[in-house]
């Protein structure tokens, strides 16, 4: 691990980072650009620290389980495993949040602001996952598909992957604030002393739900996208080059 490497880097070398940096609530997703030194610094811990802590945590099956993946796999485990959780775990939410905001509500003024903050990712999550679902992935998975069998590559009506995947980065990053402000709002996801059953549910799955965001958006971001680009660009690349010597030849 060198200091100069990103914290999204880090993250793809070593999975076992993820559980560490989820403890030390450093972003390794949506913000996962920044430097190891910088997110260390505003983490309160030197880069040194970070390694002991990283190398004494067990290696993660779950991501580990990317490696050497198709495109097209990835993307099938990102809508099995992760698009699923998502969409199960909003539902779930919403009836809790307001079971437990009509009977807590009054003494807790704050799960109004988090009632709506659930419904609001909602409502942006879910469009978000189908545009993936029925857009952008079977766009890669073509172009993956065409390379492979050595085919033109598909001409997609949004002119270049980059388009949608800088959408969804966008789309990513707002959601992530809106998390991140749940977590605020709740004192991280603490129930307070005269919390039931139900708020504790609620609490609980907002947990697990940001927990699986982190990761659904790690790989995508980190993984999938910049692969995604990086492919296309060696498709055109060689479009141009076997085309520009057939038209010098003539």
């Amino acid at each position: 691990m060198q200091n100069t490497d990103t914290v999204a880097e880090l993250v793809i070398a070593t999975p076992s980072a993820i559980p560490v940096l989820e403890r030390l609530q450093i972003d390794y997703c949506c913000h996962g650009g920044r430097s190891i030194t910088e997110a260390c610094t505003s983490a309160g811990i030197t880069t040194h620290e970070l390694l002991r802590l990283i190398e004494s945590t067990p290696q993660s099956q779950e991501t580990q389980v990317l490696e050497g993946m198709s495109l097209a796999a990835m993307m099938s485990f990102i809508v099995d495993i992760h698009h699923s959780f998502t969409r199960s775990t909003l539902e779930t939410l919403q009836g809790l949040a307001v079971k437990v905001r009509d009977h807590h509500g009054p003494r807790h003024l704050e799960l109004v602001a988090v009632e709506k903050l659930i419904q609001e990712m909602a409502i942006e999550l879910i469009p978000h996952m189908m545009k993936e679902e029925q857009v952008l992935f079977p766009y890669v998975k073509a172009l993956e598909s065409a390379i492979e069998l050595g085919l033109d590559a598909p001409v997609p009506f949004f002119g270049t992957v980059r388009n949608p995947i800088k959408k969804m980065m966008l789309e990513h990053e707002t959601v992530g604030e809106k998390m991140a402000e749940v977590r605020a709002l709740t004192g991280d996801f603490k129930v307070p002393a005269d919390g039931c059953a139900s708020y504790t549910a609620l609490y609980d799955t907002l947990f697990a739900l940001e927990q699986d965001l982190h990761r659904h958006i790690h790989i995508e971001n980190n993984v999938l996208f910049p692969r995604a680009v990086a492919m296309e660009g060696d498709r055109q690349a060689a479009f141009v080059g076997t085309y520009g010597e057939h038209v010098c030849q003539h």
